[in-house]
């Protein structure tokens, strides 16, 4: 595939958490298809090899649960280690909890910050450090609809995605001067196998998406592994700080 030099990411390595199965696999085989080395990281081992079969030569792996956050600190060292200095990192890895707002323990609220907010921001400090000392680097956080407008019964992963983004603006502020760019992508509702199960067996729920998105589709993987590729790459070199949406017009629908 012929690319623009503007988006080619070869030399680069990337690391993306939560690589071996949904967006994170799209995003670390779009950045493979644009030039980058890729290690995925996440619990399964098994679903890491997995994805690695399929990404082919320039993907490798880290088993690595970075909810046990001094794990953050072990898995930049080992990657750097073994495949050198990382230029790009994507917090893709996270976790939900669908309950009643009334009926969320503090332990399960808890358990998903920790995921979802409190282990995104040590993988990015320990990641950040080296990068700062290089000048040079770009972080990609990955948000929610759920941080754009309500949506019940997913509270703790509502406060947590609105960290991340609350903590790209920050971050951007803090290290744009050093040397890096930090952005998020907010994904809309796009298909995926967990997806299709969910709206498929919820007719109305999907006629309430459909009907707040003026593109009137659901989105596919790719959008977001090429929006990643996008503000990973030379043509997204003036943008940090950003909130991107990818999600049809959905954030902006009624």
């Amino acid at each position: 595939m012929s690319t623009s030099s503007d988006f080619d990411l070869s030399g680069k390595l990337a690391l993306v958490t939560g690589g071996g199965s949904g967006l994170g696999f799209s995003i670390a085989q779009k950045f493979i298809t644009y030039g980058a080395r890729v290690i995925i990281a996440g619990r399964r081992e098994d679903a890491l090899q997995a994805a690695v079969a399929k990404l082919g030569a320039n993907a490798a792996y880290k088993v690595c649960d970075l909810a046990q956050l001094p794990a953050a600190v072990t898995l930049v060292e080992s990657v750097e280690k073994d495949f050198g200095a990382i230029d790009i990192l994507v917090n893709n890895a996270g976790i939900n909890l669908k309950k009643n707002v009334l009926e969320v323990t503090d332990e399960e609220f808890a358990e998903v910050v920790r995921t979802n907010q409190l282990a995104v921001f040590s993988l990015t400090r320990e990641v950040a450090k080296k990068m700062t000392e290089r000048k040079k680097g770009n972080i990609i956080m990955i948000s929610s609809m759920a941080a754009q407008y309500g949506i019940p019964k997913v509270i703790a992963y509502t406060a947590a995605k609105s960290a991340v983004e609350g903590m790209t603006k920050a971050l951007a502020v803090e290290l744009s001067p050093l040397g890096l760019r930090i952005n998020c992508i907010a994904p809309g509702f796009i298909e995926t196998d967990m997806s299709a199960k969910a709206l498929n067996n919820d007719p109305e729920r999907k006629n309430r998406v459909l009907s707040r998105t003026p593109m009137q589709h659901l989105g596919k993987p790719d959008d977001i592994g090429l929006a990643a590729v996008f503000l990973a790459s030379d043509a997204a070199k003036y943008i940090t700080g950003v909130i991107l949406p990818v999600d049809g017009g959905n954030s902006i629908g009624f």
